[in-house]
């Protein structure tokens, strides 16, 4: 996992969104990383459910974009643990999967979800259903001490 960023910024107190993303597919996972920050997003990211579940559960992001079928936890299985989680069901969490079968879809989106995107997907798509999940997404309010490192992982 890369080390999360303050939540503010240094140019005047601007709060930055923090999307956290959960994807076992290294490539997936740092082209996703890479866009994200030249959108100007704080990013976080973790290789396997486990890791991504304990980022979101310590970091608290305003999104989440995760993978459906990973180690150790599955996507469907993240959002249980934080739909069961007072302090985490509302962060909005959006699915990416290779798998576009009907009940899948249904599944994660009964479960929670605001959404569910098939890979390969469209960066100007992704780009325009976050802009609408967080400016319909109260803000949480700023930590008073912002994390300074996050377990290991890769940096991008």
């Amino acid at each position: 996992m890369t080390t999360p960023h303050p939540p503010f910024d240094s140019t005047g107190g601007k709060r930055q969104s923090t999307v956290l993303v959960i994807d076992d597919e290294a490539p997936i996972r740092e082209n996703l990383v890479r866009f994200l920050r030249l959108e100007g997003y704080q990013v976080m990211d973790a290789a396997d459910g486990a890791a991504g579940l304990a980022a979101a559960m310590q970091y608290m992001p305003d999104l989440i974009l995760c993978d459906v079928m990973m180690p150790r936890l599955t996507g469907f299985e993240v959002l249980a643990h934080l739909q069961a989680s007072p302090a985490h069901r509302h962060i909005p969490l959006v699915f990416l999967s290779a798998s576009a079968e009907p009940e899948k879809l249904e599944e994660g989106i009964s479960m929670g979800a605001r959404s569910y995107v098939t890979k390969p997907f469209n960066l100007a798509t992704l780009r325009q259903l976050m802009a609408d999940l967080l400016a319909n997404t109260p803000p949480k309010q700023p930590d008073a001490n912002p994390p300074s490192s996050a377990a290991q992982g890769p940096t991008t």
